[in-house]
């Protein structure tokens, strides 16, 4: 079982002014392979977005921080550039999946801006703000992060095993 972090960014929600659908999306598809640990709203403040993933990340309860929303062309979205100043690498085939899959079922798909990386033993990805895309995109993804996990926690040495590459 992963430990997950659900931040969503929102000005609205964050003022209680939009109920948090996205977030709940994550909860939901979460539920059989994850245990969320910690959730919260905030504004899309870059200062404020990064801060807590740090302070998630160097937590080591949290194996992974979902972040939903700010990952537009908005002013407003900022949540790359804040998850950007707070990994130590980034992890580009994660975005890259989301947004190929993405493509399948809008051309709009390639305005994303989202990223994904590590800090620490905790993995960072950036989800949209639609509850729609969010779906879309941990179909993607959610297959893969057990193994992330365990990579980053160096529960695994045998790559090619475990990922059937041979």
């Amino acid at each position: 079982m992963m430990n997950i972090g659900i931040l969503t960014i929102s000005d609205k929600g964050s003022q209680g002014q939009r109920q948090d659908k996205s977030g709940e999306a994550i909860r939901d598809a979460f539920a059989s392979v994850g245990k969320v640990v910690k959730y919260e709203i905030v504004p899309d403040e870059k200062d404020i977005i990064a801060n807590t993933l740090k302070k998630w990340a160097d937590d080591s309860k949290v194996d992974v921080i979902l972040t939903t929303g700010g990952t537009g062309l908005s002013t407003r979205d900022v949540t790359p550039e804040a998850t950007l100043t707070v990994i130590d690498r980034e992890v580009p085939g994660i975005a890259e999946a989301m947004r190929v899959k993405a493509l399948d079922k809008t051309p709009t798909a390639m305005l994303s801006r989202a990223v994904a990386g590590q800090r620490g033993q905790c993995l960072i990805v950036n989800l949209p703000g639609s509850t729609k895309a969010v779906k879309e995109c941990l179909d993607v993804i959610l297959p893969a992060l057990p193994h992330a996990v365990e990579i980053i926690k160096g529960e695994v040495t045998e790559h090619s095993v475990q990922a059937g590459i041979n």
